[in-house]
């Protein structure tokens, strides 16, 4: 009995040194995912470890911040440097060690910038030079909206022009392989340099007679510089876009306009012809309406040449009112000029503030002074030469009224001032309250026009 329990125990004993317990085996797995999906640097990696069976880790991150790690889950590794890196996760238990390696190509980072300068100025034609300062790049692509050239392809374009006004975008795509940045800036374009300008006599001078004052008036436009010159007169300014030009003498003159921008220059040139001065001016198509007409009017003024009606405010001009003229109906049956201050003697006008007396001939026919205007008289007068030998003696048929029998009518006339005139009736127009004479008026010059 005591030798079969000795044989028992030295069998459980053989067996105990002989067996070996079966360990759980390692499988080894990881991945990462950049943050934004980015493969520019520095990148961060968040490493996702999937092992499982394994007790010991052991992490190798070349090129990573950290380099090495043994923490079974890393974390976020950062990556500052382009080119391949290597990932390597060595796992292990007391039974089983297994390696795992993952590549991981990063990008360059890339800053896009290029600078533009705009050659001379902004006005059309531009010239556009291009500095580009982008790091990081392995490709670019330009595009020039409107400019020529239109594309490039290439870290250093050529010089671009621009001939559309307006704004155009200049944009360069890089890539590093990976991503594409884009950057866009505007271009400015003005328009190209135009010149013109008008000129026109000032109201007085309408006649085209010296002295003559011309107004001038630019019409240039994207310009730097202006300048007038003429070859006679006196210019107010040499580069005041409204200017004026005086002509003392009658002549013919050439007024010029330069303009530039740096680009380029153009000149316009215009001729006027001032012709010498007949001392006399011509009115045409005046018309007085009778005494019921209020769109006509019954009063004129030669220095404004206009006609003023009963309702009209004059106060201010009623000392430059130089007409006056009654109608008693459309029949025209009674009709005269009549004196600025007499407007409310016996008529149905207002009294006119400040107004002067004018002397007439309403009836040279019934004058008897011997006097006699024809209109053949009124149709040749160019000058006020023949006007300064009429004499007309106060008080002689200024009162007289007249009829529209006599067509034309020539009714002489002598201002406060002394200057002489010939009103030539052409037409009596029968329109009921708006019935009107039609006239015209041939007069002296003021002294200084």
């Amino acid at each position: 009995m005591t030798r079969l329990l000795s044989c028992i125990v030295c069998t459980l004993l053989l067996f105990s040194s002989c067996y070996k317990e079966v360990g759980v085996p390692v499988s080894i797995d990881f991945t990462y995912k950049l943050k934004d999906e980015h493969v520019t640097v520095p990148a961060y990696a968040d490493i996702m470890n999937r092992t499982t069976g394994a007790t010991s880790f052991k992490w190798t991150f070349e090129g990573g911040e950290p380099e090495v790690s043994s923490y079974q889950n890393p974390g976020t590794i950062v990556f500052r440097t382009a080119g391949k890196h290597k990932i390597t996760l060595e796992a292990w238990n007391e039974d089983e060690r297994q390696t795992k390696t993952i590549e991981i190509q990063l990008d360059s980072s890339v800053n896009i910038l290029f600078d533009t300068t705009i050659l001379i100025n902004h006005y059309s034609p531009v010239e556009v030079a291009i500095k580009n300062n982008t790091i990081g790049a392995s490709t670019y692509n330009w595009t020039f909206e409107g400019g020529n050239p239109a594309t490039f392809s290439g870290a250093q374009p050529p010089n671009v022009t621009f001939t559309t006004p307006g704004e155009h975008a200049v944009t360069l795509s890089v890539s590093n392989g990976g991503q594409q940045f884009v950057l866009t800036k505007k271009i400015t374009v003005l328009p190209a340099l135009v010149n013109g300008f008008d000129m026109q006599a000032a109201f007085k001078d309408d006649d085209g007679e010296a002295p003559l004052t011309l107004q001038l008036q630019s019409k240039a436009g994207y310009y730097i510089t202006q300048q007038w010159r003429s070859d006679g007169g006196q210019l107010q300014s040499d580069t005041a876009s409204s200017n004026s030009l005086f002509f003392p003498d009658p002549g013919t003159y050439h007024i010029t306009l330069k303009v530039a921008n740096g680009k380029e220059t153009k000149e316009e040139t215009k001729e006027i012809v001032v012709k010498p001065n007949s001392g006399l001016r011509t009115l045409r198509d005046v018309k007085f309406g009778i005494a019921a007409n209020k769109d006509y009017g019954q009063f004129y003024s030669i220095l404004h040449r206009t006609m003023y009606t009963q309702t009209d405010d004059i106060a201010t001009v009623g000392k430059e009112i130089d007409l006056g003229f009654f109608g008693l109906s459309q029949t025209f049956t009674v009709n005269k000029f009549i004196s600025p201050d007499s407007s409310a003697k016996g008529y149905p006008f207002k009294t006119i503030p400040g107004a002067t007396y004018t002397r007439y001939f309403n009836s040279q026919e019934n004058c008897g002074c011997g006097v006699t205007v024809s209109n053949a008289d009124f149709d040749n007068l160019t000058n006020s030469q023949w006007l300064r030998q009429l004499r007309l003696p106060a008080g002689v048929n200024e009162s007289t009224a007249f009829d529209q029998t006599l067509v034309p009518r020539i009714v002489p006339f002598e201002t406060a001032d002394g200057r002489r005139g010939l009103i030539k009736i052409r037409q009596f127009v029968s329109n009921g309250q708006l019935s009107y004479i039609l006239t015209d008026i041939k007069v002296e010059k003021f002294k200084d026009e």
